[in-house]
């Protein structure tokens, strides 16, 4: 393709992505540099027939006329990035030098938000995506062996978790976990303990959402697979057959090999979109006991009487970069792979 014919082709992809890409992360970069103007206050005294008193109010107008002449904020550099709702430089330097041992360490570094945060979010990744990728190739593998009319209405009932936007799922399950529904009374007689709660356990809270995100995402897991499996050649199956392997042998050394570009590309996708969890946490009312980087995100812009974007977009950066760090291993193998069979 000629370079100019090649411009023209990709010059409305190119806009597309300055436009809805580039431009916001941009946007929230500045903002990450920028905090809330602090609110200007005046001293008031008030005489009365007993003598004058001076008071502290906050002068409205000139708080006003502040924010309306600088309304993204003050600039303070990466000062929102290193204080204690984010990186906390200066409480994890003390954690350190004041700490007994490592476990002490890390017990400390649990009480700061963000890595309360992180410490979830990165539990929740490297937990639910290795599972969505094995047990999404198991139940793709039994589907492949059921009947032609059996795979259809396999396949229909098993994409239904799908259906179901997260919010609206986990809210489903928050009721079921309830003393009073079916899944919370059903445990409580089952251990014989009326006090049992799968929402006042931090443990049990982390196993409920991991639960939870399982069971939304796997159909996607499921369906690449099954899909993949329709390509896998049969002669080279038959081959095997012959040559005396078993069923495990054939997974292992014929399947897995070719679905591997598939299963990097849901790794890739799982690792993006369990970074990301946050509906979950909201509709299992779980933020007592887990709190995620997106959830730091939605508590800094409705949580507070006004909204901290600074704080807010500080953590979507860290976000992104963790993401990034997240994808390189991945995209790496796919490049190195692309380059040997070029």
């Amino acid at each position: 393709m000629k370079h100019r014919t090649f411009f023209w082709f990709f010059l409305p992809t190119g806009l597309a992505m300055l436009l809805f890409i580039a431009a916001p992360i941009v946007s929230v970069v500045m903002q990450s540099m920028f905090a809330p103007h602090e609110a200007v206050f005046a001293v008031v005294e008030s005489c009365g027939p007993f003598g004058c008193t001076e008071e502290t109010t906050i002068d409205q107008e000139a708080t006003r006329a502040i924010r309306e002449a600088q309304p993204i904020g003050r600039f303070v550099g990466l000062d929102i990035y290193l204080d204690r709702g984010h990186l906390a430089v200066a409480e994890v330097g003390e954690a350190w030098r004041n700490a007994e041992s490592i476990g002490a360490f890390f017990s400390r570094l649990g009480n700061l938000p963000f890595y309360r945060a992180m410490g979830f979010t990165l539990t929740y990744t490297f937990t639910v995506t290795p599972l969505l990728i094995v047990l999404g190739l198991m139940i793709a593998l039994a589907v492949n062996t059921l009947t032609a009319k059996l795979k259809g209405l396999v396949i229909f009932f098993s994409l239904l978790p799908m259906i179901v936007t997260p919010l609206i799922g986990s809210l489903v399950l928050f009721w079921m976990i309830d003393a009073r529904g079916i899944i919370g009374a059903n445990l409580q007689w089952l251990f014989d303990d009326p006090e049992l709660s799968l929402k006042a356990s931090p443990l049990l809270t982390w196993l409920t959402l991991f639960a939870y995100g399982i069971w939304h995402s796997i159909p996607l897991s499921f369906i690449i697979f099954f899909a993949g499996l329709q390509t896998v050649p049969k002669d080279i199956l038959d081959s095997a057959r012959v040559d005396g392997t078993h069923a495990l042998q054939r997974v292992r050394y014929v399947i897995i090999p070719h679905l591997m570009p598939l299963v990097i590309f849901v790794t890739l996708v799982q690792l993006m979109d369990n970074f990301r969890v946050l509906e979950p946490i909201i509709g299992l009312n779980a933020q007592a006991n887990a709190t995620s980087l997106s959830y730091q995100i939605y508590s800094d812009l409705r949580g507070q009487e006004s909204p901290l974007y600074g704080s807010a977009s500080a953590t979507s950066m860290m976000t992104i970069l963790g993401i990034i760090l997240l994808l390189m291993p991945m995209l790496r193998r796919t490049w190195r792979d692309f380059r040997q069979r070029s």
